[in-house]
Order: C-alpha cells, then structure tokens, then sequence
C-alpha cells in the first residue's frame, strides 16, 4: 500500500484580517500601505487550493503569559491603550522622543512614539486583536513542533512580527513571533532563529543578542540602503554570554539564486552546523522576490523551493513564519514553493 505523505500544518485566524492600516509615512512621503489584509488571502488562498499538502488549522488564543514573558508590561499596556480608539481611526507616531530624557505613559496614545521606531506602523481599535492572533498562530505551529507532532509547520503570521522588540515596535511588526516560539522551543534544547526576509530581523537579534541558547542569523539587503538602516550590519556578533551567536550575512543589490545559494552554503549552514541546534525557526520573508516593491534581489519563485529544500536539508524540526513579501500577486505561489521544499 502506498504511504500517504504527511502533510505540513498550517495556522491561521480570520481575526488576523481585521487589522487594515489605510497609508504609511516613507522617507516623507504617504503612500498606500503594503502591510494590507491582501498579503494573508493571497497565502491562504494558495494553501487552501494545495490540500494535497497542506492542513489547514485555526490556532486556539495563546496564552497571555507567553507574549508577557516576551514583551514588556509598557508595551502590553499601549496596545490595549490602542484597543480603546474609535473605529477606523488610526495613530500614526510623530514624536521620537530621547528614551534617556523621558518619562512615558502607555495609557496615553500620544505617547506611542517612545516605544515606536518609524512612522509607518499604526496603532488602531484592531491592531491587539490581529498581532495577538498573529502570535497565536505562531505559537499553535510552534507547539506542533514541541510536541513532536511534526517535523515542519508553518504560521501565516500577519501581521509580521520579526522588526519588534521587548519593548518597542516598528516595521509593521507588533509582537515578536519568532521570539514567542524560541522561548517555548527553548525549554527542550537548543534554537537557531534564520532570517531570510529581505531586510534585518532587528527586532529577533535585540530579544536574543545576550543568549548563548539562541543563535539568531539574519540574511538580508545592506542596512545602509534598506530599512531598518540602523541595524544589521556585520559587526554585530552578540554581547556578553550571547557574544558570537549573532550572525549578519549582508547581500548587494540585485542578488540572484546562485549568489544566494553561496550564502547559505558556505556562511549560514555551516556556522549552524557549529552550533548543533535541536530546532530551527525560520523567518520566512518574500520581499526578496524579483518584483517585490520594497526590496531589491532578484529571487524567482522557482528559487523559494530550491530554498527551502537547502534549509531542509539541515534535518532539524522547522517552524515557518511568515514575514514580509509585498508583492501579492505571487505572495502565496512564492510561499507554497518555499513549503514544497519541505515536503
């Protein structure tokens, strides 16, 4: 008899769609928001229309301790704070103020800027909602992993999640899910957190860059050009007993399959081959695709599969995140083929 193959979990909320900031503010200028609900029904409808491969799963809530131990009281507090804004209306933080010369209210709005780093990451009535559903989702395929009820699962995480911090949040990211699942994975062993979205996990190194349990690598566009501009170049290697567990591996404009490819080969698998993690999470951004607006590598789709069978390859137990990708058109054909790799 022919043995049926196993199908990769995948998690997802519908309340993650409730959240739809209307414009961001980039390099002076309002544009149309790339964050939007389209980047979630363009995975969700390829998945759907791949059962062959894929089961489909609703996350139960996660536990409001597991986003309390990875982000801070003041953070938790503005976002409900954010809960209580009347519907479809939307702040936007104008004011950065100096951390060291400032006493902040997370009860007060008006106060976001001081946990904020851009002007393009909104708060509104739905903003807790969706990023709490987010993280569940994470949370829910991190679990099938903990559990060992599969070797691979996949969280349709939107909003994203790896530019967020403790204490701070930006690049459209509001809780860190990569963090969520580490610190669940990390009661069973050793977690390598790869970063392959287009531009710096700044938010994931910042959560770990003192932890020696956590090896955290980020492979993405030059810092100095691409957001987040401030993070993510290669001096950063991790501090105090987290010194040499921060990886940065920097690729120039235009970057293409076989350059890639190298990359991986030669820098990032072998540095977590020294580290002998016992799992792997993998943020999974898609703004490196040829035609994605806010990145600059020249990725096909055909290359996400080839990808994801080189990550595979590394035989850990994986959880897939998604992460940024904002051309929706191939959003969910580019995420089906980065999941084929794994099959």
């Amino acid at each position: 008899m022919k043995k049926e193959k196993t199908k990769i979990p995948v998690y997802f909320h519908t309340k993650q769609m409730e959240f739809h900031p209307k414009y961001e503010w980039a390099l002076g200028n309002r544009i149309k928001h790339p964050e939007s609900t389209k980047r979630a029904e363009s995975i969700f409808k390829a998945i759907k229309s791949h059962k062959e491969l894929f089961d489909l799963k609703e996350p139960e809530r996660i536990p409001l301790a597991s986003i309390r131990a990875n982000h801070s009281y003041e953070l938790v507090t503005l976002y409900n704070s954010a809960a209580s804004l009347p519907d479809g209306q939307a702040f936007y933080p104008s004011v950065f103020p100096d951390k060291k010369k400032s006493r902040p209210d997370p009860t007060n709005i008006k106060h976001a800027g001081f946990y904020c780093f851009d002007s393009g990451t909104p708060l509104d009535s739905k903003t807790w909602l969706a990023a709490s559903w987010s993280a569940a989702s994470a949370y829910a395929a991190g679990e099938e992993i903990y559990k060992g009820r599969s070797s691979v699962a996949y969280a349709i995480s939107r909003p994203p999640g790896h530019h967020a911090s403790k204490d701070s949040y930006g690049g459209y990211c509001y809780f860190n899910n990569a963090a969520i699942v580490a610190k669940l994975l990390k009661k069973k062993g050793r977690v390598v957190i790869l970063d392959i979205d287009f531009h710096h996990g700044n938010g994931t190194q910042e959560v770990f860059y003192k932890d020696d349990k956590v090896l955290t690598i980020s492979i993405h566009g030059d810092p100095r050009d691409y957001f987040p501009f401030f993070w993510g170049f290669s001096s950063e290697i991790g501090a105090g007993k987290g010194e040499g567990y921060n990886l940065n591996v920097i690729l120039p404009p235009k970057t293409k399959f076989p350059a890639y490819k190298k990359a991986l080969l030669e820098t990032v698998f072998p540095t977590i081959k020294r580290f002998e993690p016992d799992y792997l999470i993998l943020s999974a951004g898609f703004d490196t695709y040829k035609l994605d607006p806010v990145g600059d590598f020249l990725l096909e789709t055909s290359d996400f599969e080839k990808i994801g069978k080189l990550i595979s390859s590394l035989d850990l137990p994986t959880v897939v995140l998604q992460e940024g990708g904002y051309f929706t058109k191939d959003l969910g054909k580019n995420a089906v083929s980065l999941l084929r790799g794994f099959v």
